[in-house]
């Protein structure tokens, strides 16, 4: 598998690796790679070759206190309730909650899905081969506040 490297990237492991093995000088360097001088000095001090995480080191809520951070998880952990669910439950004690920011909370605890449950699963049928030009009809009838509605569901397997 190949290097992924942003749109702007000029080096690569092999280009950083170089760097940080030659005895040139910066200036050297940064004309042999086309490079910003800048750019050589970083790669020169750095010990490794892959690019640096991005981002901070220990994510947090910007909206959520610690505290509540903690209710929140315990809650969806405890309930196992869907996270509109948990939304609407926890809005009473945390009025400043958003779905949002529930959201990315739930993910940033590795708890955004909710488990599968044993026997919940359907198996999934494969869908039976028919002929080239064979058209399927369903009709479903559709109760509303005015009567019954007639919904009619056309399929053509071609």
């Amino acid at each position: 598998m190949g290097q992924i490297l942003h749109g702007s990237a000029k080096t690569t492991h092999a280009v950083r690796a170089a760097i940080q093995r030659s005895k040139a000088s910066i200036k050297e360097l940064a004309g042999r790679y086309d490079l910003n001088p800048k750019t050589v000095t970083k790669w020169r001090k750095r010990p490794f070759v892959h690019d640096a995480a991005m981002g901070p080191k220990a994510p947090h809520s910007t909206v959520l206190s610690a505290e509540e951070e903690a209710l929140a998880v315990a809650f969806r952990k405890h309930t196992l309730l869907p996270l509109d669910d948990c939304l609407y439950a926890l809005q009473a004690t945390i009025p400043h909650l958003t779905r949002s920011s529930l959201h990315r909370l739930f993910q940033r605890h590795s708890i955004s899905r909710l488990p599968a449950i044993e026997g919940e699963t359907k198996q999934q049928k494969a869908f039976k081969h028919y002929p080239i030009g064979y058209f399927h009809i369903d009709i479903a009838e559709v109760r509303t506040g005015e009567g019954k509605l007639h919904l009619f569901v056309a399929i053509d397997r071609t």
